[in-house]
């Protein structure tokens, strides 16, 4: 059992130990419950021993659950230019979904 792990999700690298949970961005095609697994390992730590990977550890796996699909607060987007009468306002939510990690396997 590793202590920790660095992985690669959705563009961010995430430190993460086991029965943590993590928030990052949604992946398609998964529900509430569902198991997903990292296999995108940067780093694992194993008490004195640390595995850096270059650029990922070989062999190495972090599985997650599922707990919560959502969408973040609204984000407005707005653009203007003085004197000409130009305005545009938009808006983005951006989705994300909350796992627990149940085992990194080294």
């Amino acid at each position: 059992m590793s202590d920790y792990a660095i992985i690669e999700a959705g563009g961010k690298q995430i430190r993460v130990s086991a029965g943590e949970a993590i928030t990052t961005d949604i992946m398609p095609g998964l529900n509430v419950g569902d198991t997903v697994t990292f296999d995108q390992v940067l780093l694992v730590r194993e008490g004195d021993r640390v595995q850096v990977g270059a650029p990922y550890v070989k062999g190495c796996k972090v599985s997650a659950e599922v707990e919560k699909l959502g969408r973040t607060r609204k984000i407005l987007v707005f653009k203007y230019k003085r004197k000409k009468r130009y305005r545009r306002k938009t808006g983005h939510r951006q989705q994300f979904m909350v796992a627990r990690i149940k085992e990194i396997s080294a």
